[in-house]
């Protein structure tokens, strides 16, 4: 918007003739002219205005992944509404109402908005003090920056180290603590780039990075200009990449000034599949596991399987104790008899981890690992579901499930392990659909599931990743870590890595080239060095994207990974170190059992259906913040620390802190239809 320019002896005569004018007619009490405009409504909601680029649709994943609700208005959709005063406001109940709480934009000046569509959101943001996100910009004074020729910097950020600066850490990044450095995956690919300039009046900088003239520059920052704040983001970025993944929290705070509905941690769990039983070892000649339905010449006998020692499971405790992390045990302790039986009766490494049972978490892995699905005919490979003389799949029954289960809970209770009976991972996700080969569940399993009170079941991230119902139970999808099953050494792991990753003409089994979701090795690893140089940073890296993501599924492993060279830890220790080096004491890593998974997964699903279905309302009049949602529903809330939550009789502390804020999964209390929050006024 454009202010007309008066000459100096006009203006003076024109201001003063309205100064009298007003006294003449007199003034309006200040009391009166509050009453007549109402506080305005702001509607807890923001508005995604979509170019179809990278940087805008990481911006909405975040909203989606923590449950904030959003419109988004598509630039290349011919029949999409017109951005004008309408479209932003309207009156409600005889008070002014903000439709959105926040703007999200692909730069400051969008090609694919008109003129009169960018001065409406202006005088939208100014009238409601809204703020608004550029998601991809470049530094220049139209954003408060000057140019990056103008002691500034541009140009590749692969593998540079930046700064979240003290404005930052005060302010909506307060959640990092240490130096986030770019990613740098392949030093072939330029991954990210970015114009860094330096603060002109107005601008406050949040994220900043070094220059050849030994200043700082800018990379995201607020801009405060013609009464609107614009957070000014001057680097390409895509919703995968660490460096988004950890201010993702930090640019929503900023948009939503702190009050939004959605929440979001950083969880981290590790299931440790097949403890008391031992795990097949590969076979580093013939490339595949003996004892496989798939390994030509070998039938797994005489060859020394992985198992735990007491010596690794003293290991195990102590690690736990040093690093502050607690592994899940999922345990097969028929498995374990049957070991005990076959060697002499006795069993040490039961022994230590029963001795140290109250250090971990335990999770049912059924009696002896079976696979519960179809029954297997193994004469063809790959095997196929057996059918009986009618040709009708032949299923495992409901009560060989329900005594697998059953037995291994009877067992672990019998000794004095806190064991949740509604927590299942079955041997494989067996029972669950398989595909190609099963591609239904097995028809026994759900009424198995609730004769033993299994009311969440293990499912693989990698085939099944959407939580679903089986029966009155529902899956909690796992994540796998790429540190093999059937591996207890390093050189074992590369080998085997090899076999998967490279191509025929380079020793490998050439699956890679064939596999939309692989990319082939240049050449082999060293069996020496690969595992440690090559494979756990890029696996530690994999499982901290899932950490930054919001994401509460576990991950899973197998004992064979605590066994031996103990491979395991290399991952973790830098999965930990990674993250603790990063975010700030107020944001602990969350360690969630199995059920509690299930859980927040469960409640982000009916939270979705609820705002899909238009069945939210949640805006904030002043300091008070109403939320109504479908009876039955719980509703994420993030909030500033000294924020209220009103009870039948009086107010408690809202939430639980986290990142700085205060957040919680919340409903109204009996004999309320709304939840109601009071903020902190300061």
């Amino acid at each position: 918007m454009h202010a007309h320019a008066f000459p100096a002896g006009r203006a003076a005569r024109t201001a003063g003739a309205l100064l009298a004018a007003t006294l003449l007619a007199g003034a309006v009490p200040a009391d009166r002219a509050a009453a007549a405009e109402p506080t305005p409504r702001i509607d807890l909601a923001v508005l995604v205005v979509d170019d179809g680029g990278g940087a805008v649709e990481a911006i909405a994943s975040e909203l989606k992944g923590s449950g904030t609700p959003y419109r988004t208005l598509r630039l290349d959709d011919p029949a999409r509404p017109v951005i004008d005063a309408a479209f932003l406001a309207d009156t409600v109940d005889g008070r002014p109402r903000a439709k959105y709480q926040g703007v999200v934009l692909p730069d400051e000046a969008p090609q694919g908005l008109e003129a009169a569509e960018r001065a409406a959101l202006a005088a939208y943001e100014q009238k409601y003090a809204i703020r608004q996100v550029d998601a991809h910009t470049w530094a220049h004074p139209g954003v408060g920056l000057d140019h990056t020729s103008e002691g500034g910097r541009s140009g590749v950020l692969d593998g540079v180290t930046t700064a979240v600066t003290t404005a930052g850490r005060a302010g909506p990044f307060r959640y990092l603590d240490g130096p986030l450095t770019f990613e740098d995956n392949d030093p072939e690919i330029s991954e990210s780039y970015g114009y860094a300039g330096r603060p002109r009046t107005g601008y406050t900088s949040y994220l900043d990075v070094p220059t050849d003239e030994g200043g700082r520059a800018s990379l995201i920052g607020e801009y405060a200009h013609d009464g609107r704040q614009e957070l000014v983001v001057t680097f390409a970025y895509n919703r995968h990449q660490r460096q988004f993944r950890a201010l993702a929290r930090g640019i929503v705070e900023w948009l939503t000034q702190g009050v939004h509905l959605g929440r979001g941690q950083n969880y981290f769990s590790v299931h440790v599949d097949d403890v008391f039983a031992p795990d097949a070892r590969w076979d580093t000649v013939r490339n595949c596991t003996p004892g496989d339905f798939d390994c030509v010449g070998g039938d797994g006998e005489g060859t020394r399987p992985i198992r735990m020692t007491a010596a690794d499971a003293q290991y195990a405790a102590q690690w736990q104790r040093s690093s502050g992390f607690t592994l899940d045990m999922v345990y097969n302790a028929g498995s374990g008899e049957e070991w005990k039986a076959e060697n002499g009766g006795t069993d040490p490494l039961a022994s230590q981890l029963l001795a140290d049972k109250a250090r971990y978490r335990w999770i049912n892995h059924t009696w002896t690992h079976p696979f519960l699905g179809c029954v297997q005919d193994t004469s063809t490979v790959p095997w196929q579901c057996a059918r009986d003389a009618y040709g009708n799949t032949r299923w495992v029954s409901r009560a060989a499930i329900a005594a697998q289960v059953r037995d291994n809970h009877t067992w672990a209770v019998n000794r004095g392990i806190a064991v949740d009976r509604t927590e299942l991972v079955t041997g494989e996700h067996s029972g669950l659909r398989t595909l190609p080969q099963q591609p239904a569940d097995n028809p026994n399993l759900a009424g198995a599931l609730a004769d033993t009170g299994v009311a969440w079941i293990a499912s693989d991230n990698s085939r099944d990743p959407q939580q679903r119902a089986v029966g009155a139970a529902l899956t909690v999808p796992r994540h796998p870590m790429n540190v093999y099953y059937n591996v207890g050494t390093a050189a074992e792991m590369a080998d085997e890595y090899n076999w998967i990753y490279t191509a025929k003409e380079d020793g490998g089994s050439g699956v890679c080239a064939t596999d939309p979701a692989s990319t082939c090795l240049d050449e082999p690893l060293d069996t020496a060095t690969g595992y440690a140089e090559y494979i756990v940073p890029r696996e530690a890296r994999t499982a901290l994207g899932h950490v930054i993501a919001n994401d509460p599924r576990p991950h899973y492993v197998h004992q064979s990974n605590l066994a031996e060279d103990r491979l395991l830890y290399p991952v973790l220790d830098k999965v930990l170190a990674d993250y603790r080096a990063l975010f700030a004491d107020n944001t602990p890593l969350v360690n969630p059992r199995h059920s509690d998974a299930g859980t927040e997964l469960a409640r982000r699903a009916a939270w979705d259906r609820a705002l899909a279905g238009g069945k939210v309302t949640a805006y904030r009049i002043g300091a008070t913040v109403t939320v109504k949602a479908p009876a039955g529903v719980t509703a994420p809330v993030t909030a500033p620390e000294g924020t209220r939550k009103q009870q039948l009789l009086g107010t408690t502390a809202f939430g639980t802190p986290y990142a700085g804020a205060r957040s919680a999964w919340t409903a109204p209390d009996t004999f309320q239809t709304a939840i109601t929050l009071t903020l902190p006024t300061a």
